[in-house]
């Protein structure tokens, strides 16, 4: 019997244990993780308007694992001996024949100040944190914004800024405050959102503007104060800062003995192999893959990229070429609150449906869905 370890209990993680199972592998898995615990971040949004709770979005993985025969070991990965197949964990090694990477990557947290704004994809903590201190304020200065990293532009998440930007926005107008509140949205490019398509630039702009939300764009990042954030083209009084810094790979990618790209991230093919490593595959946010500049990182791409290494996985277990590579795609819906905003793009178009009420209702529809899985 194969031994296969995987390293993250997220998106990808998850979405290659339900594959293996669902095709039938009856191989020992190991799911290595700090807590059987599935963090849903997507709805993070809704935390301000206290339409989501801890319980809501931070999903017990026990009954799951039991189902699908996998075994848990509980710590942090701390390196790896590729050479040996091993993983090194704070709670001891592990030996694999196959192993896939996805614990996803970790935000730069290198600007002056930073300990002074809230990142909320970091988790429910940080995210309530925000939302308390917006509450108690009477009156003030909303600044959000998102960077990317220097060495790999794509390596960013700036879809929840927006989302956060829209939503508390529209939560302050449901409260009759909204006056009292200058908003501010700020970013490095001049083009901020230009992965989502032409299109969804000049949209997300323009619904900036139809809501009275300044922008500050197209000046490099120098940091943060408590009451501001600096920028080379000049700082922005801020009384509460909502920022998504750039992404690279996991703490302990420099002592994996992998290839690594210029941001950080394990080198991959678009099969989701690691570069040079036949039995190492990954997924989600902690590769860096071929594709388009655009290729974004986000849960659906994890999940589609998850499959992929799952068919290559046992397709090596066969003997057989593995050929199989992941769908170049992004969607999402970009709350408001109360409406939402649709974006498609692949490699042959990118669309914008513009803002209805009923996107909103999709994408809770689809948090129920894509959840009952793992309750």
């Amino acid at each position: 019997m194969r031994r296969i370890v995987i390293l993250g209990a997220g998106f990808a993680g998850l979405t290659a244990i339900r594959q293996l199972r669902k095709a039938g592998c009856r191989d020992s898995i190991t799911l290595v993780s700090p807590q059987p615990i599935l963090h849903f971040y997507p709805s993070l949004i809704w935390v301000p308007a206290g339409l989501r709770s801890e319980a809501d979005l931070n999903i017990p993985l026990d009954n799951f694992l039991a189902r699908h025969q996998v075994h848990f070991h509980q710590g942090h990965v701390t390196g790896l001996s590729p050479d040996q197949q091993r993983v090194h964990t704070d709670k001891g090694d592990l030996s694999y024949d196959q192993l896939l990477i996805a614990t996803g990557g970790r935000f730069i947290k290198k600007l002056p100040g930073i300990e002074h704004v809230y990142t909320p994809c970091e988790g429910y903590a940080p995210t309530k944190a925000y939302s308390d201190r917006l509450a108690e304020l009477q009156s003030g200065t909303l600044a959000f914004g998102f960077a990317s990293n220097p060495n790999e532009q794509s390596a960013m998440r700036g879809g929840p800024i927006f989302e956060f930007l829209f939503g508390i926005d529209t939560l302050l107008r449901q409260q009759g405050r909204r006056d009292r509140f200058k908003m501010v949205f700020f970013n490095p490019a001049a083009e901020p959102g230009k992965r989502l398509g032409e299109k969804a630039v000049k949209h997300l702009l323009a619904e900036m503007g139809k809501r009275g939300i300044e922008t500050h764009l197209g000046h490099k990042m120098k940091g943060f104060s408590a009451n501001s954030v600096m920028t080379e083209g000049g700082n922005i009084s801020s009384d509460l800062t909502l920022f998504m810094p750039g992404m690279t790979g996991p703490v302990w990618a420099e002592k994996s003995g992998l290839p690594l790209s210029p941001g950080g991230f394990f080198k991959a093919t678009e099969q989701c192999q690691v570069e040079g490593f036949a039995s190492i595959f990954v997924a989600g946010d902690a590769g860096s893959y071929p594709g388009p500049d655009w290729l974004p990182k986000q849960a659906h791409i994890a999940d589609l990229q998850a499959e992929t290494a799952v068919k290559n996985m046992l397709a090596t277990q066969r003997g057989q070429a593995a050929d199989a590579v992941f769908k170049t795609e992004l969607i999402c819906i970009v709350d408001t609150l109360n409406s939402g905003m649709l974006v498609y793009r692949d490699t042959q178009r990118a669309r914008l449906l513009p803002k209805l009420p009923i996107f909103h209702w999709l994408k809770r529809a689809f948090e129920w869905s894509y959840l009952r899985t793992y309750r």
